[in-house]
């Protein structure tokens, strides 16, 4: 019968025989040196990976492990620093990242390695462990990971991750600057913490009803900041769930759409203004025995120059020509009031001079520190044809011959309206009207238009060109002399409305408006 030595060592050979299934069975790769750096045992899946073998290898761990480079694939392991070498002095390495490239395995796989020594019954190292394996995979997808979290940590959009309950578990750095929460201060928390109070409890109840039903909640949502800020958030939220289907999360993407929205508004505003402009529009009355046009550009979608055209009692014409200090909304808020109160003194039937007095008055009570307007009234007299006029620190007019050359200037003959209380305005006196002459009134847009370099327009190239087109229609004119100021400036931003208004005597004064075919001129006031 066997002994019990002869059972013990048949046991133990049983034993080994498992153990050498088990690691040739394994998908993870093992290689075993002794303390003198001889490889003692390497599985099938080590020879797979690394290319090497106990048979064809050298037996020291020193040569034989070569084409084992650092994470930048370049500079290679020192013999000394290979992992088993260092498990043989005695070192633990855990899950150590390290790139292999051998004659047989390219272009090269990435493994994990975990390296420790190997000790008799007396602690002694006698010898090193090594076990790796295969994380070229792994290594794409934690490159992707950590790509992801790049993104997601510099994106300028807020994200923030919660658990089923709603209890915050991560904020991007973007939240932070977004709401002035610090990250720590949000952990923990819930969204709650932004909440507004200008969204009622139904719309929350619908928002979370429909992500936490697996359908994607998006919309507007007026959020508030730590500082108790208002600001809007077009925000997306997202059930994410795992492989078999649980829900486990909810993301949250947000962007802070506050100055879109202030655009909007803004844009709304100059909107509704161009609307309230289009009720000023009228066509240039039809004044027998003369020709009469304007043309008004403003340098903003609304501006603060206007031109009006009012029918008065004993059948002459006044006609205004006005222009506030700056341009764009505010100013075309100023030219409302001012076309307004324009108007209704004009229905007291009082002379000029004494409708700037009273428009003065009014505009005192209205304009803001410093503002002021600057307006020229003339009064057009048919029969005979003649003009008077007053002017509130305008620009000049002027009157041209029938030849083109200048008559008379229509200089001011008062201060600027919206500055003075108690100013005086001196009426004009009265100025024939030859035929084939031409009145032009004008804003300082007109000769102020300014090249890049520096050059005015001038009042005297605004002389020039209606010298040269002098026989022209008087809207032809008008519009003639914004294109001139746009080509001198050679496409420059326009910096200040441009408007001008033309009277012309006809040749007759029997002779009414110009027939159909010359262009009408329109009334304009820029608000």
């Amino acid at each position: 019968m066997p002994t019990t030595i002869e059972y013990r060592y048949e046991a133990l050979a049983l034993q080994s025989d498992a153990l050498q299934v088990i690691f040739e069975s394994l998908p993870w790769g093992v290689i075993v040196a002794d303390e003198d750096g001889r490889l003692l045992f390497t599985n099938p899946a080590a020879e797979k990976l690394l290319g090497i073998g106990i048979v064809d290898a050298s037996p020291y761990a020193y040569t034989s492990l070569e084409g084992w480079y650092l994470p930048d694939q370049i500079s290679l392991v020192p013999h000394d620093q290979l992992p088993l070498v260092r498990a043989i002095r005695g070192e633990k390495i855990s899950d150590e990242l390290i790139f292999v490239r051998s004659s047989e395995q390219r272009p090269g796989v990435w493994i994990r390695v975990n390296a420790w020594p190997l000790k008799d019954t007396a602690g002694a190292v006698s010898g090193g462990v090594m076990i790796f394996h295969d994380f070229t995979q792994g290594r794409q997808a934690l490159q992707s990971f950590t790509l992801l979290a790049r993104v997601i940590e510099q994106t300028a959009d807020s994200v923030v991750l919660t658990d089923t309950e709603g209890v915050i578990q991560y904020v991007n750095p973007a939240f932070e600057a977004t709401t002035g929460y610090s990250r720590e201060e949000a952990m923990g928390q819930t969204p709650r913490i932004l909440r507004s109070g200008l969204h009622d409890a139904e719309f929350y109840r619908q928002m979370w009803d429909q992500f936490t039903h697996g359908a994607a909640f998006k919309g507007m949502v007026i959020n508030r900041k730590k500082t108790g800020e208002l600001y809007w958030a077009q925000q997306t939220i997202t059930s994410m769930r795992d492989e078999s289907g649980r829900l486990t999360h909810f993301v949250s993407v947000s962007q802070d759409i506050t100055e879109v929205r202030k655009k909007q508004e803004q844009e709304f505003q100059l909107q509704l203004a161009r609307d309230v402009q289009q009720r000023f529009y009228a066509a240039a009355p039809s004044v027998s025995g003369f020709d009469i046009g304007g043309s008004a550009h403003p340098a903003d979608e609304t501006g603060g120059d206007y031109f009006d055209f009012i029918s008065m009692a004993d059948g002459s014409l006044l006609i205004a020509v006005a222009d506030a200090k700056g341009h764009g909304f505010s100013s075309a808020l100023v030219m409302a009031l001012t076309r307004a109160y324009v108007r209704c003194f004009a229905a007291m039937q009082l002379e000029l001079d004494d409708i700037l007095a009273r428009v003065n008055q009014m505009l005192l009570k209205d304009l803001e520190h410093g503002h002021f307007v600057t307006l020229f009234l003339a009064r057009l007299n048919l029969n005979p044809r003649s003009l008077s006029y007053a002017s509130a620190d305008h620009v000049p007019g002027f009157v041209f011959l029938e030849s083109g050359k200048v008559k008379c200037t229509l200089d001011s003959t008062g201060p600027p309206l919206g500055l003075f209380s108690g100013s005086k305005f001196a009426l004009r006196d009265t100025i024939r009207l030859a035929a084939g002459e031409i009145a032009l009134f004008l804003t300082d847009g007109v000769p102020e238009s300014t090249t890049p370099d520096g050059h005015q327009f001038g009042t005297q190239r605004v002389l020039d060109y209606v010298h040269a087109h002098n026989h022209d229609p008087a809207a032809n004119i008008a519009d003639g002399i914004y294109h001139a100021t746009r080509a001198f400036v050679q496409g420059d931003p326009q910096d200040d409305d441009i408007t001008s208004v033309i009277i012309k005597a006809n040749c007759s004064e029997e002779e009414g408006r110009p027939r159909s075919s010359i262009p009408k001129s329109i009334t304009k006031v820029i608000v």
